[in-house]
């Protein structure tokens, strides 16, 4: 049998508890530093990034802070290159310009424990997720068959 509009087929004591999103993005809010970095020129080179962003690109190490504010995630890239800030509500779509300005539609959600940011554009789309492993955060950039990991720790 099952329930109403909204409404699920199991009693409440068995359906599967999960904690609340704010408290599975405070394990990822911290000031994180870029320590390795796996194929991102490919990445970039995918994306369409000229050479000249790509070589500023391979060779900056950025700084993240990644917060919780109320509802809203921020997360804040900090480099020579450039600074960028977004900021969102998970699950909610936002206007996103990206350190190589591209102009994109992007959303953020919570897959378990793994923070998962796609990011479209004409016609196009790549996604990042995020988790922590060993107390570093691993960071996997797909866009079609191209894949780079970007490897931070803790300031």
């Amino acid at each position: 049998m099952r329930g109403g509009a909204g409404g699920t087929a199991l009693p409440w004591h068995l359906q599967q508890q999960h904690p609340h999103p704010a408290a599975m993005v405070e394990a990822f809010c911290a000031t994180w530093k870029l320590v390795d970095s796996h194929n991102f020129d490919e990445y970039m080179k995918a994306l369409g990034v000229g050479f000249a962003t790509r070589q500023v690109g391979n060779v900056t190490k950025p700084t993240v802070i990644i917060s919780s504010e109320g509802d809203k995630v921020v997360i804040r890239t900090q480099s020579t290159f450039k600074n960028t800030e977004i900021s969102f509500k998970l699950g909610e779509e936002f206007d996103e310009t990206t350190p190589d300005d591209r102009n994109c539609k992007s959303v953020v959600t919570l897959d378990g424990d793994k923070l998962v940011h796609v990011q479209k554009w004409d016609g196009k789309e790549t996604n990042f997720v995020r988790e922590i492993k060993d107390g570093k955060m691993v960071m996997t950039l797909t866009f079609g068959d191209v894949v780079a990991v970007r490897h931070y720790e803790k300031a």
